[in-house]
């Protein structure tokens, strides 16, 4: 491993540590809606704080712009970490200055502070180093938990990796253990699957990873453009048609590296967009002009099912079809319900991650059964681009 873990802490009691979380999470009247991310972080605090060190938190919450916004305020969220650690959590109304360092003196061995929003400063995205310099006096160990705020070079997930002994915890370790499977040295065959509506929103997402997988099935409103860009016509489906040399381009890369490219073979197709709307199943090449493409029909379920029961190894990011509206669901549900059967088996290493996909693979009632979901959003799609990740690039530096 070319990072260190909280397994390569020890004698922390008395200890303070920082540590980076993801406490992003949505709120609706002063309460917490899903209480996901604060379940993911949940066992490195309690760690930490069963050694006995001093756990102080750092997170964002919303984008207040380097201003104090008494609605982006943590302080609303501390209640939801209690419950979860099902253990006090005080309380700081600043993350550096007196606010800070008082709260932090007040604690005992085994307690958790959670400091305020760390965005309520301009140097916190700006990676400023006097702020960081200010955060780094609050702490004598610094552990980041945030892959979800890994891509960004920010004072809290980067900059206080060069001040403090750097360190990743369960929920960082676990993220870049199962991406180092998904892609970074995976079991071959690979195959990716890449849906949601655009295409424009994920080319560099296709253009790195034809160059790295063995099959990329491509599903949901931007296999369109695919389709379009061959002279089929698409009817009103969703389709970006002036991107039509992106997708040539897309299909020929494929090609140069020998990635089989995956495209739908029928749709579901239907008048009108919503729940139970007239529909039929027809050839790709045989889409009505007054009808859109909701679902991929089931000769094309049946091809991404094979390529499934072919892979050792499945990368997923966004749904095959409009799986928020049935029937148009049948699709994503089946090859999710596939895949997690082969990762039941122990056939399968399959990593899924983004936003549509977790809400798609929990509707499918399978995410538990993926060898790993990331809820890092933003994070997850820049490492399938093949970008850097800073706050994950110093955690490696600094081993």
């Amino acid at each position: 491993m070319t990072f260190k873990t909280l397994d390569d802490l020890t004698d922390i009691a008395g200890k303070r540590v920082l540590v980076r979380v993801d406490l992003n999470v949505p709120v609706k009247d002063g309460q917490v809606t899903d209480t996901t991310r604060i379940e993911r972080v949940a066992p490195t605090i309690r760690e930490l704080s069963e050694k006995g060190a001093k756990v102080i938190l750092l997170a964002h919450f919303g984008r207040p712009k380097g201003e104090p916004v008494a609605d982006m305020s943590l302080k609303a969220i501390a209640p939801a970490v209690e419950e979860i650690l099902d253990q006090r959590v005080y309380f700081a109304a600043d993350c550096i200055g007196d606010k800070a360092a008082n709260a932090i003196a007040e604690l005992n061995d085994g307690d958790v502070l959670l400091l305020e929003n760390t965005r309520f400063h301009k140097g916190e995205e700006k990676n400023d180093p006097a702020f960081v310099t200010a955060l780094a006096a609050n702490g004598d160990i610094y552990v980041n938990d945030a892959f979800s705020a890994a891509h960004r070079a920010h004072a809290s997930t980067e900059g206080l990796a060069h001040h403090l002994p750097a360190f990743a915890g369960r929920t960082m370790q676990a993220e870049l253990e199962a991406l180092e499977k998904g892609l970074g040295n995976p079991k071959r065959p690979v195959v990716a699957i890449v849906g949601g509506a655009k295409v424009s929103t994920k080319i560099d997402l296709l253009q790195n990873l034809v160059k790295k997988v063995d099959a990329l099935v491509i599903g949901g409103g931007m296999a369109n453009t695919f389709i379009a860009a061959q002279g089929i016509n698409v009817g009103k489906s969703l389709c970006e048609h002036e991107l039509a040399e992106t997708a040539k381009s897309i299909l020929a890369s494929a090609s140069t590296a020998g990635c089989a490219i995956v495209l739908p073979e029928d749709g579901v197709v239907a008048r009108e967009f919503k729940a139970g709307a007239d529909n039929e199943v027809v050839d790709i090449k045989a889409i009505p002009a007054d009808a859109m493409v909701l679902d991929v029909g089931p000769k094309s379920i049946d091809a991404i099912n094979e390529w499934i029961s072919r892979a050792e190894t499945l990368v997923w990011n966004g749904p095959l079809g409009a799986f928020e509206i049935a029937p148009f669901d049948k699709a994503t549900v089946a090859a999710a319900k596939h895949a997690a059967s082969r990762t039941r088996a122990g056939a399968l290493v399959s990593v899924a991650g983004g936003g549509d996909t977790v809400a798609a693979l929990n509707h499918a009632e399978v995410a538990e059964d993926f060898t790993y979901v990331s809820t890092a959003g933003g994070a997850f799609l820049e490492w399938m681009e093949g970008k850097p990740l800073p706050g994950v690039d110093i955690l490696h530096q600094r081993k």
